[in-house]
């Protein structure tokens, strides 16, 4: 048996059947990898990820195998492992894994070691943790990689803040920068399995709630109109002026988080920030508000705050809700430990959109892998041509089709002789 470190290996059957069910569902992945299996573009490649380990992510996994990729596997996130999906994943594709729903921060930091133990060729990332670790405490392997992946917006934010730096060694693709990525995955993917998240954890009604966006980019536009959708009513809260005026014109009410929670029944953040809610947010909140979290780290609600202003430890009032007692009488109820909630308390995003998303990450290592040589250290943006060809599988998995220029039309476009 490879080497892992997952729950229970007894496991692997549930797990292949929810990597099969998720499989079904993503078309463009499938095409890729028929393609991967007959080219094999990564042979030889070793290629370590930390990812959130979901069926989706099996999917991406089993793609890049097919590819020629030799992989290790951790979590990108303590409470986002589906265990089942990590004992198929060794049992019945031979993938070193290393994670466990629920693993401590040591053993967090543990996996993430392993997964770069492997001596990657490639990484791939969601969240920039395993880059950071990298450049941080093995400086020694940095020169062995030679380009990597990242996932999600937060893990950009960092990666951009280490170019600035002077600090990232080798070139990053932004896979969260593609169109098929953001628009789809981040919009309709975080929005919808956001609400799943804070329904499962808590059940309770959104229609006539008054539910706090905190973030207007497009995590938050897509929870907001979902939210929107149940019969909530939204409030948008947010630092930029622009993305505040266009919730205010998508029909929303925008105002300060501080003003914001003291009306607010159920607040999420999706800002990629430190301390969004802080103490002097949760001082005025009702009793019962409900605080989660859709941003990449557990740091944008302000917990050591939360705790030092509650009345001994945190009562369970049920999964992934922890209930705190102020010392006022009142109480707040923080889901899935201020993780992301749609993956500590549902399964994160649909198939359909992640086939998009992990199709970027397949092509990208692709595109990475070919043109390493020629990229300095930077953050780059997978090729617009690239994102179209997504795009164009996915509406023929659907069964869509769209219309085309003429040559008359393509000359007018690229003419400027012709005028009114």
């Amino acid at each position: 048996m490879i080497e892992h470190d997952v729950k229970d290996l007894k496991l692997a059957t549930a797990g292949r059947y929810k990597i099969e069910w998720a499989e079904s569902q993503m078309p463009v992945l499938k095409l890729i990898r028929e393609r991967f299996a007959k080219e094999r573009p990564l042979g030889g490649m070793r290629l370590s990820a930390c990812l959130h380990v979901t069926s989706e992510t099996a999917a991406l996994m089993r793609t890049l195998q097919a590819g020629g990729a030799d992989i290790v596997l951790c979590a990108s996130n303590p409470l986002s492992t589906q265990d089942e999906v990590a004992a198929s994943l060794v049992a019945n594709d031979e993938i070193p894994v290393y994670a466990v729903k629920g693993e401590d921060n040591k053993t967090y930091y543990q996996h993430l070691n392993a997964a770069l133990d492997h001596r990657p060729h490639m990484t791939m990332d969601d969240g920039c943790d395993l880059v950071s670790l990298l450049h941080k405490e093995r400086p020694g392997q940095v020169g062995e990689v030679i380009a990597g992946t990242e996932e999600t917006t937060t893990g950009v934010i960092r990666l951009r803040a280490m170019v600035k730096d002077g600090a990232l060694k080798y070139p990053v693709l932004a896979v969260n920068d593609s169109m098929t990525k953001h628009f789809f995955d981040n919009r309709y993917g975080t929005g919808q399995s956001t609400i799943d998240g804070i329904v499962r954890a808590t059940n309770i009604l959104l229609a006539g709630r008054t539910v706090v966006v905190c973030g207007y980019g497009w995590c938050g536009r897509g929870l907001a109109s979902r939210a929107k959708g149940m019969g909530a009513h939204v409030i948008v809260t947010e630092v930029d002026p622009l993305k505040a005026i266009e919730a205010l014109m998508d029909g929303y009410q925008v105002m300060p988080l501080l003003e914001a929670a003291k009306v607010g029944d159920v607040f999420v953040t999706v800002t990629g920030n430190k301390n969004v809610i802080d103490a002097q947010h949760m001082a005025v909140m009702k009793d019962g508000a409900i605080l989660s979290n859709s941003g990449h780290f557990n740091a944008e609600i302000n917990i050591p705050a939360l705790q030092a202003m509650s009345i001994g430890e945190p009562r369970q009032a049920r999964p992934f809700v922890q209930q705190y007692t102020v010392q006022d009488g009142r109480k707040l109820n923080l889901l899935g430990e201020g993780r992301l909630i749609n993956l500590a308390a549902a399964e994160g995003h649909p198939a359909a959109v992640m086939d998009m998303s992990f199709a970027n990450q397949a092509l990208g290592a692709e595109f990475m892998r070919q043109n390493a040589g020629a990229l300095s250290p930077d953050v780059y943006t997978i090729p617009e041509e690239i994102d179209r060809e997504i795009a164009r599988l996915k509406l023929h998995s659907l069964g869509v089709t769209i219309d085309t220029l003429t040559d008359e039309q393509r000359e007018y476009l690229a003419s400027w002789q012709e005028g009114t």
